[in-house]
């Protein structure tokens, strides 16, 4: 793992460190993500600077301590175990760890500048540990020495622990009850104690220690003075509605959190969240802000995990003049300005939006055209919202290079809101380049309306399901969800025009279904069985009908405006091409989807056909089913059937019962489904709803089959999964909740299934057997392993291109794989990767002399020829189970491999990797292979990540370099290398998260004020709380765990520089030796001078001559001491160096 993006998922506590400027964030799933701020730990700091680190037992994080300005976290978790972090190093690691054993941990409270932590635990009892050592303290409060004895009732959990900012002796405990104490840490007893009828949430100090304000599940805040501890001398409902009779206002919701901060020229500001009146159910979650007598509330979109006040001195004891406040919301972070009246959000410079609308799919390209990153971002700069704060983003700490191997590389998420954004992920950064809003293109659906987009998804109908993207050219284009096709070309210049919208119906003739013979490849087919050219059929987009039946047909999903539209700079809709209803079936998503900007064409397909279109005439070039596809070299036998006889199979493949009365078609209708190798495999949003059940008399239609032919069953292949949802449908079960149905082989005579269009690939090749030259052709994978390629007769000349027809003829070339097709490539005779050809970018409205359309610019890539070969190519084809390599024009198998047998490939890319080129796989079992190209050798083999997630299936994605990333979390992008370049120039490119600063130093408070009590009074706590005064805790009580960033991980990762550490021991232990002997000097001489100095108190000074004796021996005694002093500070000054060194 590389670096991870997005906003933490599942957040649970917050923490500031406010010399480092740094902020973590912990996360319920046990992650800590740090930012120059830090979480799960996150941990954030300026731009750049993001870490992630993980819990290994996956426990929540409750809650995050840091150790001010010293490079240290603590972190308490859910399993009872607090961790010490050590941030010192660019991938933090744990030092210790302290396990307890007999008692829940509920609130820590860690002293600026103290290294002794205060621990609160369920029962009531308060816990000290030593953060050096991890060593509990014998020194322990009990709950029931807190209260008083009288008292009958247990007081609760600990929710609060803070030491006076008077005095540091002075420990404030809280309990859930309403109950206070103040603990008189040196006497050992309760110096005042408060009982409240009402439960308390948290307690928060005035910087002078003479008062404290508590928060209450009423609603309510209450002021406590130290003078009188009796009542509080005010109680406020400051969201509450006062009574006319003077009774106690109407109770409001729990104020979860307050704190009291104070200004040296203002009033004192403060801020708690909750506390709404109850009467006001739809207002959302909001946090206020009381400055004098000005109550703003601030409403937020996501209920507020948890919120903390940023202040300019860390110093409790000091006017504290709070500057913003950080709010942790359950999918959001963001930072309120209080320095401005109106309280405006800092623009934040983390990608903590990825999550906006749910990611349903992603995109990874790297070494992008080096001019693409600058354009996106100026034409996003455009679209920015306003009104940030003018003022720089707060958390600013650690430091971040750039690093020695950089080059653009860009991700592409698209949405189930219907955008799609771009995203800037060079130098293992993320900021977001430009966001694309794909519903523009079509009408808003009013109320009633729509009602045909509904029969495939329940909502978001815009939502992409796949993207196919030319950086070269800048064409762009996106598959929907409600079964459309858009094509975008980008543009520097606003525009208006007519978007052209164009229909596809897709007919089938033929019933899918296959014939046990499967396992056998059959011959390839000779020029003479070839079929004849494949018919066009440019439709010219009829309106949608309805039969008076009530069926519909040829009717689109979605509604493309008609009026032309104005456009700004950026990527500018240009075509709409979508699937229309067949006789009252609706269409099917979308399962594969090509591009190829120098031959003007766009090809994708279903489970029902495959359709090309040019998208430089406007016209439909081909659109027919998969059988049609074949012609004559099918191997499979297939029954005909009429298509108003078959339901649709809208979301994968269905399981048909023997029985026809029981039988029932299931149909994912979710917009955020996750297509696998084209099928549908599991919704992340929505779950599945259930299809029409079909009538005994369709059922026997549907089961039309010849003698002895085996009813039909749901496939079993690789590229099939079925999902069982439970009925409940929180967010967790609707992610994680799917079941698998698979078995190891494809094509079992038991086993039969519909067949679908799963990949597709345009490349300048030899499609036919006996071809002698490159012609552009698409290669066609399917879902039952078999590959066809269609060859392509493009126009010559830029005129001719615009007016002439393409012509498009099947080559007769049948290959077969087992397992659905995953990819397609094209190598060299060399084994260099051979690029698809593109067309150069040009500005279509572009007003510039310099810039002004010129003619059509294409870049080829031909394979290099060799005299003593007859083949000039290889095609390399994936599949879920296996690779092959083949070579052309002879079309002959040089290599296969089989990839898995008991597990499938999920997702395969060949890429470029260390100046070569290979097949890299990701499998459900959670393999990460990479194959050698051409000749399939295996090179890596890697556990990575098991399947438990089909997120993780649907987004995860290669690119060249070595790289791949993959969806973590609904909310996180999590990026992975399997280079050992990368790997290698890693440590360099990561950001540092503590830096050397200074400690600013505490306030003069001034003389009157010292000697009336005004400045903070400090003890030794070492003298309470070490092992000389409170002894040893119980054993049983708590364990250490030694963490692997401790002495012991630090031996492990020494070992390149044992020699130097053997010298430097050697060096310290010949010092410490000479430090001994002085030691003992010293000793000797400070004996000599005690022994002085009690022989000079005794003596009676009754004249002159004896005082100035005396003060002569005095002024010995002096001198030797000093030259100790001189001696000591000249060898400490030696070893300093030496270690500098």
């Amino acid at each position: 793992q590389t670096v991870r993006h997005g906003f933490p998922y599942q957040p649970t506590c917050l923490a500031f460190d406010p010399v480092q400027r740094i902020l973590a964030i912990g996360t319920r799933r046990g992650g800590v993500r740090m930012y120059p701020c830090l979480v799960l730990s996150l941990v954030l700091g300026r731009p750049g600077v993001d870490c992630y680190c993980q819990h290994e037992s996956g426990a929540a994080v409750l809650q995050l301590q840091f150790l001010i300005n010293e490079g240290a976290l603590v972190t308490a978790c859910a399993d009872d175990t607090l961790h010490l972090w050590n941030l010192r190093q660019k991938r933090p690691a744990i030092l210790h760890s302290l396990k307890f054993n007999r008692e829940r941990i509920t609130f820590c409270h860690l002293p600026f500048q103290s290294k002794w932590l205060y621990v609160g635990t369920e029962r009531g009892n308060t816990h000290i540990v030593n953060v050096e050592s991890f060593i509990l303290s014998g020194y322990v409060i009990m709950w029931n020495k807190a209260i008083e004895l009288s008292t009958k009732t247990h007081p609760g959990p600990v929710v609060h622990l803070s030491d006076s900012p008077r005095d540091e002796a002075k420990l404030l405990i809280g309990f859930e009850s309403g109950t206070v104490v103040q603990w008189d840490l040196r006497v050992k007893k309760a110096d005042f104690r408060i009982y409240y009828d009402e439960a308390i949430h948290s307690v928060s100090w005035h910087h002078e220690g003479k008062q404290f304000m508590c928060s209450h599940s009423d609603g309510s805040l209450t002021m406590w003075n130290m003078k009188n501890t009796a009542k509080p001398f005010q109680i406020t409902f400051p969201h509450g509605k006062n009574q006319r009779d003077g009774k106690k206002p109407e109770p409001c919701k729990p104020i979860l959190k307050v704190e009291y901060k104070t200004c040296k020229s203002s009033e004192p500001f403060i801020i708690f969240s909750g506390g709404l009146s109850y009467d006001k159910a739809c207002r959302r979650p909001s946090l206020t802000i009381m400055h004098g007598k000005s109550i703003t509330v601030l409403e937020m979109d996501h209920p507020i995990v948890e919120f903390l006040t940023l202040c300019e001195t860390p110093y409790p004891n000091d006017f504290q003049e709070p500057y913003a406040v950080v709010v942790l919301l359950e999918k959001d972070l963001i930072v309120v300005d209080l320095t401005q009246s109106n309280f405006p959000i800092f623009e934040n410079p983390y990608p903590m939006d990825v999550h906006e609308s749910p990611v349903t799919c992603t995109a990874y390209f790297a070494d992008c055209p080096p001019d693409l990153i600058p354009v996106l971002y100026s034409v996003g700069a455009k679209h920015k919202k306003q009104g940030y704060s003018n003022k720089e983003w707060p958390v600013k700490g650690g430091t971040w290079t750039l690093g020695i191997q950089t080059y653009p590389e860009i991700i592409i998420t698209g949405h189930a809101d219907g955008s799609i954004k771009f995203w800037d992920a060079s130098a293992i950064t993320l900021q977001m380049l430009y966001k694309l809003k794909t519903s523009k293109v079509f009408e808003k659906q009013k109320a009633g309306e729509g009602k045909q987009a509904a029969e495939i998804v329940e909502e978001d109908p815009y939502a992409i399901q796949m993207v196919s993207w030319c950086p070269e050219s800048r064409v762009f284009c996106v598959a929907g969800i409600s079964a459309h096709v858009m094509l975008y070309r980008f543009s520097k210049h606003e525009a208006t025009n007519e978007i052209v919208s164009l229909e596809v119906r897709f007919q089938c003739e033929a019933e899918d279904v296959i014939s046990p013979e499967v396992e056998t490849n059959p011959p390839f087919p000779d020029q003479s069985a070839q079929s004849p050219s494949i018919k066009t059929q440019p439709l010219p987009g009829s309106p949608g009908t309805i039969t008076p039946e009530g069926i519909k047909d040829s009717i689109p999903c979605l509604k493309v405006k008609s009026r032309p539209v104005r456009m700004p700079p950026g990527y500018q809709a240009e075509l709409v091409i979508q699937l229309v209803w067949v006789d009252g079936e609706p269409p099917q998503q979308i399962t594969s989807l090509a591009i190829n900007s120098a031959y003007g064409l766009v090809a994708f397909g279903n489970s029902n056909g495959l359709a090309v279109v040019d998208f430089i005439q406007k016209t439909v070039l081909l659109s027919m089913g998969i059988f049609d596809l074949y012609g004559s070299g099918d191997p499979y036998q297939r029954l005909s059937r009429s298509p108003r006889k078959s339901k649709q199979f809208t979301a994968g493949l269905t399981e048909l019962s023997d029985s026809p009365g029981a039988l029932e078609l299931e149909r994912c209708k979710s917009p955020t489904s996750d297509h696998v190798n084209g099928h549908c495999t599991s919704p992340t949003s929505q779950p599945c709803n259930t299809g029409k059940r079909i009538s005994s008399t369709e059922g026997t239609k549907l089961n039309r089959r010849g003698p002895g032919r085996p009813p039909f069953r749901k496939a079993q292949s690789a590229a099939c999964m079925e999902i069982s949802l439970p009925v409940s449908h929180t967010e967790e079960s609707r992610e994680n909740s799917f079941s698998r149905s698979r078995s190891s082989s494809v094509s079992s005579i038991d086993k039969e299934t519909k067949e679908a269009i799963t990949a597709l690939y345009f490349m300048e090749s030899y499609a036919r057997k006996n071809d002698t030259t490159l012609s552009p052709s698409l290669w066609v994978g399917t879902s039952l392993g078999v590959v066809l390629a269609i060859s392509l007769n493009l126009p010559v000349g830029e005129e001719q291109r615009q007016t002439e027809p393409i012509v498009a003829s099947p080559s007769g070339t049948v290959l077969m794989l087992k397992g659905s097709v995953l990819t397609f490539a094209s190598l060299d005779c060399s084994g260099g990767l051979i690029h698809q050809p593109y067309e150069v970018w040009r500005d279509a409205h572009s007003l510039d002399e310099h810039e002004k359309p010129r003619k059509r610019k294409l870049v080829n890539f031909s394979p290099s020829s060799s005299q003593d070969t007859v083949d000039y190519q290889f095609a390399v084809i994936c599949s879920e189970k296996q690779a092959k390599v083949f070579s052309l024009p002879s079309q002959t198998c040089l290599y296969v491999h089989n990839i898995t047998e008991a597990s499938f490939v999920l997702r395969a890319d060949v890429v470029t990797l260390c100046n070569s080129v290979c097949l890299a796989c990701f499998c459900a079992n959670g393999h990460i292979m990479t194959l050698s190209l051409p000749s399939l050798r295996p090179m890596l083999d890697v556990n990575y990540l098991p399947l438990t997630d089909m997120r993780i299936a649907r987004t995860f994605c290669y690119t060249n370099g070595g790289q791949a990333l993959y969806l973590s979390s609904p909310t996180e992008i999590q990026r992975i290398t399997y280079s050992q370049e990368m790997c290698d120039n890693l440590q360099d490119m990561l950001g540092e998260l503590f830096t050397p600063v200074e400690t600013p130093e505490a306030q003069n408070r001034g003389f009157l004020k010292g000697f009336f009590g005004g400045n903070a009074q400090t003890f030794d706590r070492e003298e309470l709380f070490g092992e000389a005064a409170a002894g040893k805790a119980s054993r049983s009580l708590a364990q250490h765990i030694p963490g692997p960033g401790g002495m012991e991980g630090m031996k492990a990762a020494a070992g390149g520089v044992v020699g130097d550490l053997a010298r430097a021991r050697i060096a310290l232990e010949e010092r410490g030796q000479k430090l001994g002997d002085l030691e003992d000097r010293t000793a000797a001489m400070m004996a000599n001078a005690e022994s002085f100095s009690k022989h000079a108190h005794e003596v009676e000074y009754t004249t002159v001559f004896w005082f100035f004796l005396h003060f002569k021996n005095y002024i010995r005694i002096l001198l030797m001491l000093l030259q100790v002093a001189w001696t000591v500070t000249h060898l400490a000054v030696d070893v300093l160096m030496h270690f500098q060194m």
